[in-house]
């Protein structure tokens, strides 16, 4: 598979400002389809950068309403990617 198609951008969050600023701790929504090894490949290749550990989960959709009707949001995967020391990543440089 793609490293592009796995990675399907990051999760920018409270949290994982926290977390990046901690614990040099990343988060992306990845394919639900991909391991963590793919994973861990995927992110090297894409950022160029060395990965220490990959930790994923399903997230379910949640369930919405518009009027009467009851929709659902689609499953996604998550990937908490922790980076090896002295490694980063920039998102958003001067912001």
């Amino acid at each position: 598979m793609n490293p592009y198609e796995i990675i399907r951008g990051p999760l920018i969050t409270e949290k994982g400002t926290i977390q990046k600023e901690a614990n040099n701790q990343l988060t992306f929504e990845v394919d639900r389809k991909a391991n963590r090894v793919e994973i861990k490949h995927a992110v090297e290749k894409v950022f160029n950068v060395r990965v220490e550990k990959v930790r994923t989960m399903q997230v379910k959709g949640k369930v919405k309403r518009v009027g009467r009707t009851l929709g659902k949001r689609r499953d996604w995967k998550k990937a908490i990617v922790t980076l090896a020391k002295g490694d980063n990543i920039e998102f958003f440089e001067g912001v």
